[in-house]
């Protein structure tokens, strides 16, 4: 297997970067001060989560690279539930959805939720088990800081080529980032982007990230086509979300235009279901190429739950 990569892309918004920038001088004279000696461990893991987002993790190459050139192309997209501090069912929940991922032979998966850990990565094992190139990008928390981060990551059975990177919305909070992050990737039928998204859970940033992902994609994409999927946190019945499917194509409702589309279930403590929502989606924007949408549905592990979400399946043709 090629050797994992590292590569920096700058991708924070001015106003969270420069707030980062400028406290630290102010950090470091702070402890200096001999009473504070004993913060010390505590300000570098503080100083190491609030670091913005920027370093991605990169094999470009897949295993085997065969795939014909008229044969579709199967998207699926997952939050896998990093259930930080716990983990639980961890390992029994990715077996889940490696055994998913291989039973519908898909191309492209892009992924919210990745877990890092110290002596296991969430996407570098699935890399390895599928046989396909990767790339990730830690999103919140710090491996080295804390020994846990989170982030976003694509894995493709094409060989991967430019990688995208953008931290959403120009919130203040330097601890918690919210990230569109993916790849060009080179299919034998045309090149396209895979880009993978996990959007806030508060309505008014939520709604700044949507229009901030808009702009960024179609600012980079030009005329060139993308595939956009990931946990959105927005039902799609929302003003913000109604504008985003009124130009990208939603490929469940594209083929499903009355079905039921919950993907994630609010469980109160007692197991009853508070409230059924629609979260999760995959996105075509065309660009130039000619698409068609051949299949669209929603997954779930074979052995068992891999998540609290639901995954997405899209089937597509590409024409180039």
């Amino acid at each position: 297997m090629p050797i994992t990569q590292e590569v920096f892309v700058e991708a924070h918004p001015a106003r969270s970067a420069s707030f980062f920038m400028g406290i630290q001088p102010r950090i470091r004279r702070l402890l200096k001060l001999p009473v504070l000696r004993h913060f010390h461990p505590l300000a570098r893991k503080v100083k190491a989560v609030a670091e913005p987002v920027g370093r991605l993790s990169v094999q470009r190459l897949p295993r085997i690279i065969h795939h014909p050139k008229n044969q579709p192309i199967t998207v699926v997209s997952a939050n896998l539930w990093h259930d930080w501090p716990k983990f639980r069912q961890c390992n029994e929940r990715l077996e889940s959805f490696a055994s998913m991922v291989k039973a519908e032979n898909a191309d492209i998966v892009l992924l919210q939720e990745v877990s890092h850990r110290s002596d296991f990565h969430v996407d570098t094992w699935l890399s390895e088990r599928l046989g396909m190139a990767s790339a990730y990008s830690r999103a919140n928390g710090h491996e080295a800081g804390i020994g846990f981060e989170e982030g976003l990551a694509v894995l493709s059975r094409f060989p991967i080529q430019n990688l995208y990177l953008q931290q959403l919305g120009s919130s203040a909070n330097i601890f918690v980032h919210r990230l569109a992050m993916g790849a060009k990737v080179l299919a034998p039928s045309g090149s396209f982007a895979a880009i993978s998204v996990h959007l806030g859970l508060l309505k008014r940033q939520n709604a700044d990230q949507l229009a901030h992902l808009f702009t960024w994609i179609n600012s980079i994409m030009g005329r060139s086509p993308a595939v956009i999927g990931g946990d959105f946190n927005r039902d799609e019945n929302s003003p913000p979300l109604t504008h985003l499917r009124s130009t990208w194509l939603d490929t469940f409702r594209h083929l499903h235009p009355h079905a039921d589309g919950t993907t994630h279930e609010l469980l109160a403590p007692w197991g009853s279901v508070v409230r059924r929502s629609r979260l999760d989606y995959i996105f075509l924007r065309p660009g130039k190429s000619t698409w068609k949408v051949l299949e669209t549905r929603h997954l779930d592990g074979l052995a068992g739950a891999h998540s609290d979400h639901r995954a997405v399946l899209t089937r597509l043709v590409l024409n180039g």
